[in-house]
């Protein structure tokens, strides 16, 4: 059976992959019969209704799924293929109660000509009493239109099936939480990246970059148990009574929140294993400071920096409540290898990792590129774009019967001393104003 699905026209890169994942979360087996990005209007077959259901009621970029009725370029053209598709099911529904709507995209309709539209359908047969609130059965009419002409290019009738997600972004919205910080995810991404790594029930997930925990409540949200660290200790802490426990507290999600540390991915407290559900992350960019990771400078050189500093009162500087540890600049393609090295050894099999990551939309071939592992492969990458640069959504799959241990590890570049400029090239051309490359 055919289904239309209603979309959001945004973050257009992101909605079939969303579907996708969603999708094999729930173990549906899904068509798309047509799509394009530039439409809100999906048509995908299904096995059933119930099938329509579990891949929708999550989503956060579709308004609904419908049984699709018919479809056409002009309303005479609906008609025709409403009779073809669907008059075995008029005898359903000829004694329920009903509603009609009607969804304009780039558009609008005169009331006037809404009686004409609906009288057009009389020869459905329905004789059940219109109930605007709680009828049986909702039908949707929906023009899709270009901006500024009235006359629709496309028309769908559709049978409505299950709403999305979307009324949960108003809950989980930033400007109604506890705890936010200038580089707190937006919760409309935050959601839309977990379902990207199939956040859920009885699943473990867990975000190194946690900052103030926009990753770990969405998971949450889901029913997955979420964890996170960061290496600024004054973003898990918080202060004052605001923290990543109160936004989970806000939300009445305390209880599959494990807990959160300071840690980077180069010195994590993780025993050898593979136990993780899912990672999902929006590792620092590096623009506003250059990237730091904890170590001593001295580490790269002469092989010092490890040694134990002891304090005239003999005891051991590193075991001081007040000691901060030292931190070393880091390459941003070091990082995005740590990443990845992190998530082959740590991922179950199956299990997902969700990475953002900046890029200059005018880049080099080879600059900035989606970084790579043996043991994982990509599932998807989806784009943000804003002005002159742009940042990707990228989902990886841990692959099964490889371990990490056992193979070559590839070249980790970018590792080792400079400035932060020559550590990071995207930092580089942010502050050149990403000019145009030049030869010479």
């Amino acid at each position: 059976m055919e289904y239309l699905v209603r979309l959001v026209q945004v973050h257009e890169t992101f909605r079939r992959p969303e579907l996708e994942a969603l999708a094999d979360l729930a173990g549906v087996d899904v068509e798309f019969v047509e799509y394009s990005k530039y439409s809100p209007f999906c048509i995908v077959r299904l096995r059933n209704e119930a099938a329509a259901r579990a891949l929708i009621s999550r989503s956060i970029l579709a308004k609904g799924i419908y049984e699709l009725w018919g479809t056409g370029v002009t309303y005479a053209e609906l008609h025709m293929d409403i009779n073809k598709r669907t008059s075995h099911l008029w005898h359903r529904y000829r004694d329920i109660s009903f509603k009609f709507e009607i969804d304009i995209y780039q558009g609008k309709c005169a009331i006037t000509s809404l009686p004409t539209i609906l009288q057009q359908l009389s020869y459905l047969g329905f004789e059940g009493p219109i109930l605007l609130n709680h009828p049986s059965e909702t039908f949707c009419i929906f023009e899709d239109c270009d901006w500024g002409i009235k006359t629709p290019k496309r028309v769908f009738l559709g049978r409505w099936i299950s709403a999305g997600s979307r009324d949960i972004l108003s809950t989980y919205s930033l400007k109604k939480r506890k705890y936010i910080s200038t580089t707190s995810m937006d919760s409309e991404l935050a959601l839309l990246t977990a379902n990207l790594t199939h956040a859920g029930p009885g699943k473990l997930f867990y975000d190194p970059f946690v900052g103030t925990g926009s990753f770990p409540i969405a998971c949450a949200h889901f029913g997955a148990v979420a964890m996170g660290s960061d290496i600024d200790g004054r973003s898990v802490r918080g202060k004052n009574g605001m923290d990543i426990v109160a936004n989970f507290r806000q939300y009445g999600l305390l209880n599959r929140y494990l807990d959160g540390f300071l840690s980077d991915l180069t010195h994590h407290p993780f025993r050898a294993g593979r136990f993780l559900d899912g990672i999902l992350c929006d590792p620092p960019y590096g623009v506003r400071e250059g990237l730091k990771v904890l170590g001593s400078r001295r580490e790269d050189g002469d092989g010092g920096g490890k040694e134990v500093v002891w304090l005239p009162n003999g005891e051991a500087a590193h075991l001081q409540e007040t000691y901060i540890p030292p931190k070393k600049p880091y390459s941003f393609d070091a990082m995005l290898h740590d990443i990845l090295d992190f998530a082959a050894r740590t991922l179950v099999d199956g299990g997902r990792l969700s990475l953002w990551m900046p890029t200059a939309n005018d880049a080099a071939e080879g600059e900035l590129a989606i970084p790579q592992h043996p043991c994982l492969e990509m599932v998807s990458a989806c784009l943000q774009a804003f002005n002159k640069w742009s940042r990707r959504l990228l989902t990886y799959r841990r692959l099964p019967g490889l371990e990490a241990d056992t193979l070559e590890k590839p070249e980790r570049g970018g590792g080792r001393g400079g400035t932060a400029n020559e550590l990071n090239a995207f930092r580089r051309r942010y502050f050149e104003g990403f000019r145009e490359f030049t030869e010479g």
